[in-house]
């Protein structure tokens, strides 16, 4: 197919929607409308304690909204005319930001983007409210979009089965020990991790802004898989960051500290043999129980992976992209993506 050609692949900074919608989600008429009750009485200070005050700031903290990007790029590349509905984006980066609160809460996380987490400058049952405030506010975003009846639906099945999927890749990421799993067992466990997890909601993103273009069958698909890849990609990138990148030595330290299987895991369980693996677990056990620094077992690691996994995961971005221009045709919304995702990967270390 033939698709419109765009110079501008990055929307408009998300932080000031995100808040404007924040605020209106608490004025006195909106909120009798979702509430169905009424509110003069109400003294709606303890609403926005609970709500507002934690969640504007967290919004504020800046963010790569490359998923918000990602639901205006493919709107383009599947043929959408104009402007992107801009509740769009703001659904996806929703649930996004929602799902940071909860998951430092389960990681026992104690910053996020340089500033305190969430839960613990306004307390865990606060947070955690307020992070599942916001997957629900993305559905009410959803009920608004100005679309058909047939197209609201079909947005809420895809984003209740995304939600569906996060949530089972997340039980599998708090569960999953690199301690409890056999060697075979490693790579398909990371893989359906990572495309439960990272994969389902940029694969929703794309199928998000894909599906309000009314984009062909065989289109739609490409995006929905092209979106999945790329959010497994970009996980590897993050992973290996972790192992390699000083500047990201404590999202590394954590995840070796607590035994969880990642991509530089997968990747040598494929490769090493039994002894050779044996000996790499054996010291993953001696840090789970703190007998052995972390520092050990990245730098055994890191030699194991002879600076492979930056290789990895860029080949696969590379055959993630080529498969996308295979179906859609080459597009300058195409490149600014690959471009996005390069300067998302030097982030990444």
């Amino acid at each position: 197919m033939t698709t419109p050609v765009s110079s501008e692949f990055a929307v408009p900074e998300l932080s000031s929607p995100l808040l404007k919608l924040l605020n209106e989600r608490f004025e006195p008429p909106v909120l009798e409308r979702l509430l169905g009750i009424p509110v003069q009485r109400l003294d709606i200070s303890h609403l926005r304690n609970a709500l507002h005050v934690p969640l504007a700031a967290f919004l504020s903290q800046p963010g790569k909204q490359f998923r918000a990007n990602l639901v205006e790029a493919a709107f383009h590349l599947a043929g959408g005319s104009g402007a992107c509905p801009g509740a769009l984006p703001a659904i996806v980066e929703l649930i996004h930001a929602g799902s940071l609160i909860v998951d430092d809460i389960q990681d026992g996380s104690t910053t996020r983007r340089g500033q305190a987490a969430l839960h613990v400058a306004h307390g865990l049952p606060v947070a955690l409210n307020a992070g599942n405030w916001l997957y629900f506010l993305a559905f009410t975003l959803v009920d608004e979009l100005d679309c058909t009846e047939e197209l609201r639906a079909r947005i809420f099945r895809a984003l209740s089965r995304t939600m569906l999927a996060c949530h089972y890749g997340q039980g599998l990421d708090l569960t999953a020990r690199i301690d409890s799993l056999a060697q075979n067992q490693v790579p398909e466990l990371v893989h359906a991790t990572t495309h439960l997890k990272t994969g389902a909601l940029m694969s929703f993103a794309a199928s998000l802004g894909a599906t309000v273009a009314n984009a062909d069958e065989t289109t739609c698909e490409a995006l929905v898989s092209f979106g999945a890849r790329l959010g497994v990609g970009l996980q590897m990138l993050d992973d290996v960051g972790g192992l390699v990148n000083e500047r990201r030595w404590l999202k590394g330290r954590e995840d070796l500290t607590t035994g969880k299987p990642t991509w530089p895991w997968a990747w040598l369980a494929s490769e090493l043999s039994d002894y050779q693996y044996l000996g790499l677990k054996s010291l993953a056990v001696e840090v789970t129980s703190g007998a052995t620094r972390p520092e050990v077992l990245a730098s055994k690691m890191r030699l194991a992976l002879r600076g492979s996994g930056r290789v990895r995961a860029r080949r696969h971005l590379h055959e993630a992209f080529a498969a996308l221009r295979a179906a859609c045709g080459p597009s300058e919304t195409l490149n600014a993506i690959e471009a996005e995702t390069q300067r998302l990967e030097k982030s990444y270390g």
